[in-house]
């Protein structure tokens, strides 16, 4: 568990295609820290293969839509931990992944996360009948504790995006600051609450089943002909 091997995008993409066996839906869960790059590279993947499987054959589903709103944040005392592992409803997003693989045969309506406003959404993501590949990132997956431990036996994998800290917190500042936060009031955030929470998630590398290396997320968004040569 937990190691790197070489890789390039397109391997990402067939060992992703190749969790679905058969007919039966498979989730594939990518962790990282806070800015790792997970949410780009879950829609980069998610888009690849869209492009070789049939239509709706792959979703795009992230956990951040398990977000507790602030109201109730502020009920608990939590608000200035937001983002900490007790800061999410992880018994409702297990309970998602199990709707998910049940295959009703009914669309399963998935929360989304509003980054302007930085609060969860109901029912914002359609998860069609035809869907076989899931793709799901988020900070917690393979946290060892109750809350999250009943998701895990659920997805098929779990890669870990493993970018460097430097790379890392340099993003996060900037994402802060471009959905509102004054730039040193990102920089606390990113290097206090923020990289608590990283310390949490990086304690959990080496449960992962794939490490997607920083030199490879790097290049994620880039033209696949740059991509490639880079890989």
């Amino acid at each position: 568990m937990g190691y790197t091997e070489p890789v390039t995008f397109d391997d990402l993409v067939r060992r992703a295609v190749a969790l679905v066996t058969g007919e039966r839906r498979a989730v594939l869960g990518i962790v990282g820290p806070p800015a790792a790059g997970k949410t780009t590279l879950a829609e980069e993947l998610v888009a690849a293969v869209a492009a070789r499987t049939p239509p709706g054959w792959v979703a795009h589903v992230p956990m951040d839509g398990y977000h507790l709103a602030d109201a109730e944040l502020d009920r608990l005392g939590n608000r200035d931990r937001k983002g900490a592992p007790d800061t999410f409803d992880a018994y409702g997003y297990a309970a998602l992944l199990r709707r998910l693989l049940d295959d009703s045969g009914e669309i399963v309506y998935a929360p989304g996360f509003e980054r302007t406003i930085e609060q969860p959404v109901a029912g914002a993501i359609p998860v069609h009948p035809e869907a076989r590949l899931i793709v799901s990132e988020g900070n917690y997956l393979l946290v060892d504790d109750d809350r999250w431990t009943r998701a895990r036996p659920l997805l098929a994998e779990i890669w870990y995006a493993d970018l460097d800290r430097g790379s890392r917190l340099e993003r996060l500042i900037a994402r802060h600051v471009r959905f509102g936060k004054p730039e040193p009031e990102a920089v606390a955030w990113a290097t206090g609450t923020d990289e608590a929470n990283a310390a949490v998630i990086a304690a959990t590398r080496d449960r992962a089943d794939l490490i997607v290396p920083a030199a490879l997320i790097h290049t994620i968004g880039t033209p696949p002909d740059v991509r490639s040569s880079s890989s």
